[in-house]
């Protein structure tokens, strides 16, 4: 899914699904689930032939998939925490603000689930091996935006570059955690992150699981899009769960960050200007 145009849709959906309830709840039952097939079908015809090969395997994740996703990682756009205080004011806290995020990523991967859930209802199906290939993608991509955008919320943002920084976040996915602590203080150990095999190797079999669990999705008779948007739902709360835990424990490395990123108030005299 190395698309900058899709991935920038994905962002666009998650940060619309973290509005209040009742105006998501009329876009989620509306047009969610036509939006959701509509980024899943794009990822589809993304992957190409090849893409189509893999996902027929025996494995839906896979080596393929694996690079794929390595490829769109960089791509996926993450909020900086000014970005985020400024998009969220009446968010007073991190907990505050970390609970928006995840609402609009499990909103967005639920969203994702029922649109391949709808497409399975039809009576010509799509090739449904691909669209499960491709929405465990786009669900991944959502996933580890939040995991990037949590680690804004709780001032342990990875340094390095765009590429290292995405290494860094994938391998958070891979392993349903914050990342590596001890990197923290050695930036240049994230410029291998990415293309380690033992990192390859977690994401493989992370994608293989996801989309073995999205299989009763293709279940027919108009249930195929509930269980969809209930799976994903609940594998995106779980793992934001197990992040915010392990980021919770660990002491930011800058006490005033939070301070540092208030938005600022308007009329306030910026110095320097």
């Amino acid at each position: 899914m190395p698309d900058a145009g899709l991935a920038g849709e994905l962002a666009e959906l998650v940060e619309q699904a973290e509005q209040p309830g009742g105006e998501w709840r009329i876009a989620e039952y509306r047009a969610g689930r036509g939006r959701g097939r509509a980024l899943v079908a794009n990822v589809a015809r993304l992957l190409g032939r090849g893409g189509r090969v893999a996902a027929k395997g025996a494995a839906f994740g896979g080596r393929a998939l694996t690079e794929q996703l390595v490829q769109a990682a960089p791509r996926i756009p993450v909020r900086d925490l000014a970005t985020l205080r400024a998009q969220h004011p009446g968010a007073a806290d991190p907990e505050a603000l970390a609970d928006l995020l995840v609402t609009g990523a499990v909103r967005a991967s639920g969203a994702l689930g029922a649109g391949v859930g709808a497409a399975a209802m039809l009576p010509v199906p799509p090739a449904m091996p691909v669209e499960i290939a491709a929405e465990t993608l786009a669900v991944a991509a959502v996933e580890i935006k939040l995991i990037a955008e949590l680690h804004e919320v709780y001032g342990a943002r990875a340094p390095g570059s765009v590429t290292q920084r995405a290494g860094a976040y994938l391998a958070a996915w891979a392993n349903r955690r914050g990342i590596d602590a001890r990197l923290l203080s050695r930036p240049a150990g994230f410029a291998a992150l990415a293309l380690g095999a033992e990192v390859r190797q977690q994401l493989s079999r992370r994608l293989t699981r996801s989309s073995l669990r999205r299989l009763p999705s293709l279940t027919p008779l108009l249930v195929g899009a509930g269980i969809g948007a209930t799976v994903n739902r609940r594998d995106t709360r779980r793992l934001a769960g197990e992040v915010r835990a392990d980021l919770r424990a660990r002491p930011p490395a800058d006490r005033a960050y939070w301070a540092a990123a208030a938005p600022a108030v308007r009329g306030e005299v910026v110095p320097g200007d």
